[in-house]
């Protein structure tokens, strides 16, 4: 998990976040046995754009010509998750790297 994300996380730099106690690869091993895919990015932070998804069961896959950070902000439901200090702690994360200032929200459809 070589995410900026888990590394903040990690060092205890994601204010009201306690660390996880497992490590980098031990997480990576949970991600896959519980099914779900370990994608690694290469090259730097190139993000133009933050997309917060509320759509429920989706996310947007990495697009490696037009870089964005994308927060799958519907996961709080799903895992009983305190929504403003998961969105908050996506928002620092996203100010720590030095990440785009601009968010588009992107909603289910009425």
């Amino acid at each position: 998990m070589g995410c900026g994300f888990f590394k903040l996380w990690s060092q205890g730099k994601l204010e009201g976040i306690p660390p996880p106690e497992f490590n980098s690869e031990e997480g990576k091993d949970a991600v896959i046995e519980a099914g779900g895919v370990y994608e690694t990015l290469f090259g730097n932070h190139e993000e133009k754009i933050v997309y917060i998804n509320f759509v429920p069961g989706t996310t947007l896959e990495p697009k490696a010509g037009d870089q964005r950070f994308v927060v799958d902000a519907w996961l709080t439901g799903s895992y009983d998750l305190d929504v403003p200090k998961y969105l908050i702690a996506a928002a620092s994360t996203v100010e720590q790297l030095k990440g785009p200032l601009k968010a588009k929200l992107i909603v289910p459809n009425p």
